[in-house]
């Protein structure tokens, strides 16, 4: 992950706040250029800060939220309402302020829609194909303007953990996990395919705890092309054109630290 900048900040407010200027940008520039912007969420307590900082950020106004396509990197298989979903917290956190048209929020369905992570994973392999198709693309997946993602303390992301056979996976864009170390144990989650296709791909790195998750990841030997079997998951993630870790300075001990540009 050698490519990927570091951006340091000095606390987790302050990653929120520079975050969401960030994320404005990006996608006020993405309907500039094709008339829409899509933007793939996270979650975590620190994806969720980023979107309460959003919605409370008056340049937010610079975003047509209406051509705004919202997916999810993954999901907790638990009941539509219940608080563990990712979703549920992201419109917690948002409270209403952004104007998301209902047919462009795309959530992964719940375990009182489907009756197996496996029929949820189907479905959303198949809403984002369907997607693509509308875009003129037989990938399978849409255009991802930037994919946000949080590393755990475990250096998973999404809900790929390390030591697992989803991290290695390929043949699927999304796919069911069991028995995840996390609770959770039932999950629906992109894979590392999905995730790196997105032009941009930003790792949320928020407080001392993850430290040493950052650590592993900047380690060139965790990476899973390298080490299938123990292989670090966020050592992994890159877009096509730029990789960000977003980190806090708390986090960075001993590790070098790029200049924000």
């Amino acid at each position: 992950m050698n490519h990927a900048r570091i951006v340091p900040h000095g606390s987790q407010e302050q990653l929120a706040q520079e975050t969401s200027r960030r994320v404005i940008t990006v996608l006020e520039q993405a309907q500039d250029e094709r008339g829409e912007a899509t933007l793939v969420l996270t979650g975590g307590s620190m994806g969720n800060k980023v979107i309460q900082a959003i919605a409370n950020d008056p340049d937010s106004a610079l975003v047509d939220w209406s051509r705004v396509n919202v997916w999810w990197s993954d999901e907790r298989f638990v009941p539509g309402a219940d608080s563990e979903r990712n979703g549920v917290q992201a419109a917690d956190a948002a409270q209403g302020q952004l104007d998301l048209e209902w047919d462009r929020i795309h959530p992964i369905a719940a375990s009182d829609e489907m009756s197996t992570a496996e029929e949820a994973a189907a479905d959303y392999r198949e809403e984002l194909a369907t997607a693509a198709e509308q875009e003129g693309s037989d990938s399978g997946l849409p255009y991802f303007d930037l994919m946000l993602l949080s590393l755990g303390p475990d250096t998973h992301v999404a809900s790929l953990f390390p030591g697992r056979e989803e991290v290695t996976v390929t043949s699927t864009p999304v796919m069911a996990v069991h028995d995840s170390p996390k609770p959770p144990p039932t999950r629906v989650t992109m894979t590392l395919p999905a995730i790196n296709s997105a032009e941009r791909v930003w790792l949320l790195v928020a407080g001392s705890a993850k430290a040493e998750a950052l650590a592993a990841i900047r380690d060139p030997e965790a990476t899973p092309q390298s080490a299938p079997g123990s292989a670090a998951p966020g050592s992994a993630v890159r877009g096509t054109e730029e990789t960000l870790l977003l980190v806090t300075e708390d986090a960075l001990p001993g590790l070098p630290q790029d200049p924000e540009g």
